[in-house]
């Protein structure tokens, strides 16, 4: 036979079985350890305490177990990312870059006058190996008893000056902008001496493709009269609808929309109630 008796600290070192403080003597017992102290439990019949049927033990309060709180599982942690590499950033292609002017002594030190000896080799000597590009300039020094002019490849081959238009530079120096392609002849207009070599013949290019030439201040003026119109567009229709003498070639009008059908007969619904009334009045 045994029961379980919960006693004082004097009790429990005594064996002493008399007022515990609870007693159970049914079996199984289950005690709830409600606070945090110390229990003492022994077993009151006969000398079974003293015999060691006996427990004593300390309950803290951590050991109290709180009861378990509902957890919220972390949230997946971003998956790292490498970061791309730079690329560099591609520049757009440069311009081209208009050319730059040149400027051209004619002659160099020999200036512009009668070459020693006469005949045009001084000068066309002189052109030779050398490219000229629209936008450059010849500079032609000369005293006063030279001059400079432009004129057309007749007028330069004969040295006849009594067609040519345009004014000589009689002012030193002077300072020509080519300002067209092809070739560009010079000559001084005083008497013979376009004869005895003061002339120059040279060829102009054009320059690289998409290059804008230098502004020139010999530049030729616009011509005063418009192209005429193409002859592909469409005239506009005639009121009388007479057809023109000289047809051209129209481009087709585009096709009316799908709803343009009705919309010519709901507009001639007017016309035909006024030709029913015309009638009934007749």
């Amino acid at each position: 036979m045994h029961d379980v008796a919960e006693v004082t600290k004097e009790s429990y070192d005594s064996c002493n079985a008399n007022n515990p403080i609870t007693m159970s003597t049914n079996g199984p017992t289950t005690i709830t350890l409600t606070s945090a102290r110390e229990y003492n439990f022994i077993c009151t019949f006969g000398s079974h305490c003293i015999l060691g049927q006996k427990l004593s033990i300390n309950v803290s309060a951590a050991s109290v177990a709180p009861s378990p709180q509902p957890t919220t599982p972390p949230a997946p942690a971003a998956p790292e990312t490498t970061p791309s590499p730079a690329v560099p950033a591609t520049p757009p292609p440069a311009a081209s870059p208009a050319p730059t002017p040149m400027t051209y002594v004619v002659g160099d030190s020999l200036g512009w006058t009668v070459p020693p000896g006469g005949g045009p080799i001084a000068y066309r000597t002189w052109a030779m190996g050398k490219t000229f590009m629209v936008g450059d300039i010849l500079v032609f020094n000369f005293t006063n008893a030279h001059d400079v002019a432009e004129v057309t490849r007749a007028e330069f081959d004969s040295c006849n000056i009594s067609t040519t238009t345009t004014a000589p530079i009689t002012t030193s120096p002077a300072r020509i902008t080519l300002s067209s392609a092809g070739g560009n002849y010079y000559i001084c207009t005083i008497t013979q001496h376009c004869s005895w070599g003061q002339k120059l013949a040279i060829n102009v290019t054009a320059g690289t493709t998409g290059s804008a030439p230098a502004p020139s201040s010999t530049a030729t003026p616009p011509s005063g009269s418009a192209p005429p119109p193409s002859s592909t567009i469409t005239p506009p229709p005639s009121s009388g609808g007479s057809t023109p003498s000289t047809p051209s070639t129209p481009t087709p009008p585009p096709p009316p929309p799908s709803n343009s059908a009705p919309s010519f007969a709901v507009a001639a619904l007017p016309f035909t109630f006024l030709a029913v009334a015309v009638a009934l009045f007749n």
